[in-house]
């Protein structure tokens, strides 16, 4: 029987036979329909700007409503709007920072911080200059770093300090360069409530190192308090792990001179009770 191919393939054969590939069923007018259906159900699928005809006025009058009844997801969206639609007018400044208090409100500190960087790189002489400063200090504020916060708990992560540094220099800055403004009162406050609390904690470590035999590891966090956090309340806690580790290690002339600090800066009792076994700090309540 003769072979029914004259002669041998020369190249490849298509991967799909004309008769089974699906690009090459379709006739070119229903691919252009196709294509046309797909492109007007994309368009419809976008969702309609609802401020599109609005003006600033309106868009800012929404914003407030949306944040000062909660909705701060739906606040923050529209002051982004009206940042462009009133761009290089006193408004965009007034939308930028509702806009973070809105974030930071809403739980989005990071979010918040940013959006006050940029403020303050573009307005630096801005009246409410000092507005954005609290505003990104309270954005960094952690109110758990009090003495039942760390008391629950044995470590304090690098995270929390740092923002607890930062929310300082923020408060600290305030203060220095706005000493009339109307934040600075409670700014100050709060310095001192991080400064107390950041100090606290070193004491806290050093405590717990001195209780398990750590004296040496005591010695360092317990002078890390002094030096970074003077005047304090902490620090006389912190002078008694001083001298109480020093005695554990035969350290006598360190040990007095921690007592002598101690009675210098508080009393002659707590110099002569710093050495007695067990005993609890000042702010153990049981």
């Amino acid at each position: 029987m003769a072979h029914r191919y004259n002669r041998p393939f020369t190249q490849a054969p298509h991967p799909y036979p004309k008769a089974v590939c699906p690009m090459l069923r379709c006739s070119r007018p229903a691919l252009a329909l196709a294509l046309v259906a797909g492109v007007l159900a994309g368009c419809s699928a976008i969702e309609e700007d609802k401020t599109a005809n609005w003006t600033p006025e309106r868009i800012y009058t929404e914003a407030r409503d949306e944040s000062n009844a909660g909705g701060y997801d739906k606040a923050v969206p529209l002051f982004e709007k009206l940042e462009g639609r009133a761009a290089g007018t006193p408004l965009a400044q007034q939308a930028q920072l509702e806009k973070a208090y809105a974030q930071y409100k809403g739980g989005e500190r990071p979010e918040a911080i940013a959006t006050l960087d940029r403020f303050m790189k573009l307005h630096p002489s801005s009246p409410a200059y000092d507005y954005a400063l609290y505003l990104k200090g309270l954005a960094n504020f952690n109110e758990n770093l009090g003495l039942f916060a760390w008391l629950s708990r044995q470590d304090l992560s690098e995270r929390d300090q740092k923002a607890a540094k930062e929310s300082y220099e923020s408060f600290a800055e305030l203060v220095q360069r706005f000493p009339s403004s109307r934040y600075a009162p409670d700014a100050q406050q709060r310095m001192t409530y991080i400064v107390n609390s950041l100090a606290q904690y070193e004491v806290h470590v050093a405590r717990y190192y001195y209780q398990r035999g750590a004296y040496v590891a005591a010695i360092a966090r317990a002078q890390a308090a002094l030096a970074d956090y003077q005047g304090v309340p902490a620090s006389e806690e912190a002078l008694r792990i001083l001298a109480n580790s020093y005695e554990q290690l035969g350290m006598t002339d360190l040990r007095d001179d921690a007592l002598r600090v101690l009675k210098a800066n508080f009393s002659a009792d707590s110099a002569e009770t710093a050495l007695q076994k067990n005993a609890k700090p000042w702010w153990q309540l049981w």
